[in-house]
């Protein structure tokens, strides 16, 4: 790198950060307006405090000239969930008494179970409440394969996968390297680890240790290599203390309703899990040894009530972080202290709470660099009349600082209750942009709140850079995403090889839906699919990294994103108009440095540990 091209990089970051700070600080001289004019409603007094304000004079912002439109290109997501051969109907148990876990939802994951280079679906369902059996069917769950086109057969009990659980979430990663990718099924009481045996799933659960306890209410989980050691671990989010005894006695009310599923406020929450594995197969509990489980001196200080994670190394030491999301209690940050024992600071690196100080209703969750720069953004989806939170870096160091307002994402999620929610290049512009999957509790809500309704349009959010006033920008006409669903579970991946990314949207007893993206912008893209060798042979946790026009892309070889559910391993770089580009830089799980010449684009890269090309 040249000394001007050194200036020129220096020029832009230094002007990026004096942006940055300056709309920070005309939301700070906003809100010390507000303090002085003595508003009522944000201070939560009765009166305004009884002073003389002198009004001052503060000059309005520089406007930048802009240099790329300002509307989301036009891009429609096409529901072809019938047409693709899917049939799945979600089973949430439900009989009448409104018991909290029947409107959970479960989750999806794309995966390649049969190692043919496309991406597979499966389908999380629950099931009925023992004794209250609304039919002869056994709910089960459900895989389909990919013929490659985006087309889908259901091979659920050929693989061994007809399995009955009141399901929740889903893992993928191959935990034993031997080529196939594996699943862990978190449920309400135990959970299932399932060995892919060439295109066949076996059930290890009890070989391994890993089920947990019948009394658990296990939801996230992640495969990640928590001690570099080449092999995965498993993490394992449990979310609250619950019995249907429990959930009858609070007896949870809603004027006009009567009786109305729980919130989970009502109850206490638990601790979570995470097992080592030893590189045979085996796994250890090493929940209170690695720091998962924190000595406290107030039990009720201990727990949380988990239901995303987002595994990132977020201060970039190498060693790979937990970002817990929890609903209605404080968020987590486990840092990995090295070699796998993890130290709780989310309170002291600025996610535990909200912009008030205040424990949201957490759900979805994902991370990702999405200004193309240092900065690691955490997007966290909370509940209704709760804007979603956007946790930043500034100049690419924590605590993080929640800019869901400053960048345009906050006001426009607050009425939504949101679930699922993940960052992805939809129009492969090179900009990571943000889906959040919505849906209520309760299907008699707009009875009591005429602002909600149970069924609630996903949204869809337009990266557009800092040539706009805000950066992300709400799509008006995404096609049939816009239509009103239940949303829960939501995962992306390339499912008909185009190259663009597709979505799946799981709802609450009803059905998943599959949408087909059909942008037509003729934007250039680059596919990248890792396989590790001395790091795990998915390479879970690398980092791979590619400029275009001085701009470089970062993106994160991470399955676990959103809530409950898994996407595709392979990672997507959006070019837009550029139709080259030169070199893939590689930072592998275990710390090994590769860079990689690119030799053509709009293809699909196959990268391998140690491999020149």
């Amino acid at each position: 790198m040249t000394k001007q091209q050194q200036h020129s990089d220096t020029t832009q970051v230094g002007e990026a950060i004096i942006r940055h700070w300056f709309r920070r600080s005309l939301a700070i001289i906003l809100v010390i307006g507000i303090i002085a004019a003595g508003s009522v409603w944000y201070l939560g007094h009765d009166s305004a405090p009884d002073v003389s304000i002198e009004e001052a004079v503060v000059a309005g912002p520089v406007v930048e000239t802009l240099t790329a439109p300002q509307t989301p290109p036009a891009v429609v997501f096409r529901d072809i969930t019938t047409a693709a051969g899917i049939d799945f109907v979600h089973t949430s148990g439900a009989y009448g008494d409104k018991l909290m876990p029947e409107t959970i939802g479960s989750g999806a994951a794309f995966f390649d179970y049969d190692n043919d280079a496309d991406q597979d679906l499966l389908l999380i369902n629950s099931s009925w409440f023992p004794g209250h059996e609304l039919d002869d069917t056994t709910p089960t769950l459900a895989l389909y394969q990919n013929d490659g086109s985006g087309g889908f057969t259901d091979v659920t009990r050929e693989t061994g996968l007809a399995i009955n659980c009141y399901g929740m979430g889903v893992a993928t990663g191959d935990f034993d390297n031997d080529g196939w990718t594996d699943l862990y099924i978190t449920a309400l009481g135990e959970n299932y680890l399932l060995k892919n045996e060439q295109g066949r799933f076996i059930d290890v659960t009890t070989a391994t240790s890993t089920d947990g306890q019948n009394s658990d209410w296990s939801t996230a989980a992640a495969f990640l290599d928590i001690d570099n050691d080449g092999d995965l671990d498993l993490f394992v989010g449990n979310y609250v203390q619950w019995t249907r005894e429990i959930d009858l006695e609070i007896d949870f009310q809603l004027t006009g309703l009567g009786r109305s599923i729980g919130a989970p406020n009502h109850f206490f929450g638990t601790t979570n899990r995470l097992y080592r594995n030893d590189g045979q197969g085996n796994f250890s509990d090493v929940s209170q040894s690695s720091g998962i489980v924190f000595a406290g001196q107030d039990p009720q200080a201990e727990t949380g009530k988990a239901l995303a994670v987002a595994p990132v190394d977020y201060d970039s030491d190498g060693w790979i972080d937990l970002f817990v999301a929890n609903d209605t209690t404080r968020n987590f940050l486990y840092h990995n202290l090295g070699n796998g024992v993890f130290e709780e600071i989310g309170a002291l690196e600025g996610i535990a709470y909200d912009r008030n100080g205040k424990a949201t209703s957490a759900m979805g969750i994902d991370a990702a660099y999405f200004r193309n720069d240092e900065d690691l953004g955490i997007g966290i989806g909370n509940f209704a009349n709760e804007m979603s939170s956007l946790y930043v870096t500034v100049g690419g160091q924590p605590p993080f600082a929640d800019e869901a307002i400053l960048e345009g994402f906050g006001p426009a999620s607050r009425l939504a209750l949101t679930f699922g929610l993940f960052f992805f290049d939809y129009d492969l512009d090179g900009r990571l942009d943000l889906l959040q999957a919505n849906g209520h509790l309760d299907a008699d809500i707009n009875v009591v709140q005429p602002s909600q309704t149970y069924a609630q349009p996903a949204q869809l959010f337009w990266n557009c850079a800092t040539v706009c006033s805000n950066r992300f920008v709400p799509v008006a006409d995404s096609g049939d995403l816009a239509r009103p669903m239940v949303g829960r579970g939501a995962a992306y991946a390339d499912i008909d090889n185009d190259g663009d990314l597709d979505v799946v949207i799981t709802q609450n007893g009803q059905r998943v839906v599959l949408f087909r993206n059909e942008q037509t912008l003729g934007h250039h893209w680059l596919r990248v699919r890792l396989t590790g060798n001395g790091s795990n042979r998915n390479a879970i946790g690398a980092v791979v990294e590619l400029s275009v026009d001085g701009v470089t892309q970062r993106r994160m070889v991470m399955p676990t994103r959103s809530y409950l559910s898994q996407s595709e391993l392979p990672v997507t770089f959006g070019l837009g108009n550029s139709s080259t580009a030169h070199e893939l830089h590689i930072t592998w799980p275990d710390g090994e440095q590769q860079t990689v010449p690119v030799p053509a684009v709009d293809v699909m890269m196959t990268i391998k540990q140690g491999d020149n090309a």
